[in-house]
């Protein structure tokens, strides 16, 4: 559960370039895209670098950089389609 100044951040594969993406899920303002930073290559991108990422985009961790890994079945709840692996973590914006 996110507060009003709490966010998530989330990181997943894309399926067009196979290379890992991570951004920040903004509900309930006028965006017209959620802030995203996308990583080199095909490898999961470490903890060190998704934080660096995340600070790049203006936010940090809240609680520590324990990431939630989920896996969601493409397309659809087809569970013999292939699985696309989530991970996120509750994310603040860096006071400025």
């Amino acid at each position: 559960m996110t507060t009003a100044d709490t966010f998530t951040a989330q990181m997943s594969i894309t399926r067009d370039t196979g290379r890992w993406r991570l951004y920040v899920v903004i509900y309930g303002e006028l965006v017209s895209e959620w802030p995203e930073y996308v990583f080199d290559g095909a490898t999961v991108p470490s903890v060190q670098d998704r934080s660096r990422a995340l600070n790049t985009l203006g936010y940090t961790f809240t609680v520590g950089p324990v990431w939630n890994w989920t896996e969601d079945h493409v397309p659809g709840d087809d569970p013999t389609g292939p699985v696309r692996l989530i991970a996120s973590v509750p994310a603040r914006e860096v006071a400025t």
